[in-house]
């Protein structure tokens, strides 16, 4: 097995037609290690409504959805048929989704229904449109802290983690933009999906390194938060990449207005920041973002594809700076954490989880985050790669 070897284009070329991109090479190397899509990220075959699952089939049908366009042309159904069996497996012919809990107020489980504005795009399945709107109900009730923000999980009270905003918002942008009718709500939506932005980033940044925090409970009554300031000890990699995918997904959708612009300047501000953090050989960075060289750290793949894709992205919607900087930071990535063997891509050293609180009582010390499991091909890693790729493929 070697350091991945792609030939990647130049800017300005253009694939030709029979050419596989590198975005579709990692799509084939998953849906050859799991023929179904029941396997992925460990469910052997278990059907589960969730988020990591969601996450690298939204990530397979866009670039199922850039294949079809000119100059590539491929129309691979291969990929459409394997995403769309997994949605029919778990949403009946009524919408009704398996074993969803409303009552659960979790916005891990609004995740998985981004995908749904695809599929029902392609094929007008109206169970499709009919699990959008439940998923849209739930956030219409979801539990809010005192603020404003909604919370992580009704077993979280009053609690936001960065990673919700990644979980929520972006659905929440788009089912407004093509579903919500009424421009006046449609505009307070967009107002409040801006008002969760910043109200989590004002909460959970650190003055000291410009970094955001894990997460945030507006109680002050977690164990593990501050209890002047409500934070978690310390930036995680993953957290912060999940707040800029959700920056960059729901700046696309928005229309020109103070609430994009204020999401971008949002943006801008977290990439004034992280280059400070990187590793200065590679340009990656660390598991715990805020502890870079530190005993026990590591570079985090997961991370660093998000860091790269949301950059990709940024620099595409005009919001961020640095194309040849964002451009090498990809060649950065694949280099650091990707090998490819007889034609199958491997991404190396994803953090499998990392949370608070909970059952398992996590401190979000350092020590707690260091010592968390690591794999290969986590979804959480595998779908902000892709999304690198096709960024990196477009610009």
């Amino acid at each position: 097995m070697t350091a991945c070897g792609v030939q990647l284009p130049v800017a300005g070329d253009v694939p030709s037609r029979t050419e596989e991109r590198f975005s579709e090479k990692i799509v084939r190397s998953e849906m050859q290690r799991f023929p179904q899509a029941t396997w992925l990220d460990g469910l052997e075959g278990t059907l589960k409504w969730n988020y990591t699952t969601g996450l690298e089939l939204k990530a397979f049908m866009d670039v199922y959805e850039i294949a079809r366009i000119a100059p590539y042309h491929h129309n691979d159904k291969a990929i459409l048929d394997y995403v769309e069996s997994w949605y029919d497996a778990v949403i009946d012919g009524n919408g009704t989704i398996y074993n969803y809990k409303k009552s659960n107020f979790s916005t891990d489980h609004i995740c998985p229904g981004r995908t749904l504005f695809q599929l029902y795009d392609r094929t007008g399945k109206r169970k499709y449109r009919a699990a959008m709107d439940v998923l849209f109900d739930q956030l219409m009730d979801q539990p809010r802290t005192p603020e404003g923000g909604f919370w992580h999980k009704q077993i979280y009270p009053n609690q936001m983690w960065l990673d919700g905003l990644y979980m929520a918002q972006p659905f929440y942008a788009e089912y407004a933009a093509r579903y919500v009718s009424d421009p006046s709500i449609r505009k307070a939506i967009y107002a409040d999906i801006c008002h969760q932005f910043v109200t989590v980033y004002r909460n959970t940044w650190d003055w000291q390194t410009g970094l955001l925090r894990h997460a945030w409970d507006a109680s002050l009554e977690s164990f593990w938060c501050d209890p002047i300031t409500g934070q978690s000890q310390h930036a995680w990699g993953r957290a912060m990449g999940w707040y800029c995918m959700a920056l960059v997904d729901v700046i696309e959708r928005l229309p020109n207005g103070d609430e994009r612009t204020e999401l971008a300047t949002l943006l801008q501000e977290i990439y004034s920041a992280l280059p400070r953090y990187a590793d200065p050989a590679t340009g990656m960075w660390y598991q715990v973002l805020d502890c870079p060289g530190r005993e026990g750290n590591y570079l985090e793949a997961t991370a660093s594809a998000m860091f790269v894709y949301a950059w990709l992205k940024g620099v595409r919607l005009g919001v961020l700076a640095g194309l040849d900087e964002a451009r090498a930071a990809f060649h950065s990535l694949l280099s650091t954490f990707v090998t490819e063997e007889d034609g199958i891509v491997t991404l190396h050293r994803c953090c499998e989880v990392a949370g608070l609180g909970g059952k398992n009582n996590r401190s979000g010390d350092y020590d707690y985050y260091i010592n968390e499991r690591v794999r290969d091909n986590d979804p959480k890693g595998i779908g902000p790669l892709i999304w690198a790729a096709l960024e990196y493929e477009r610009l």
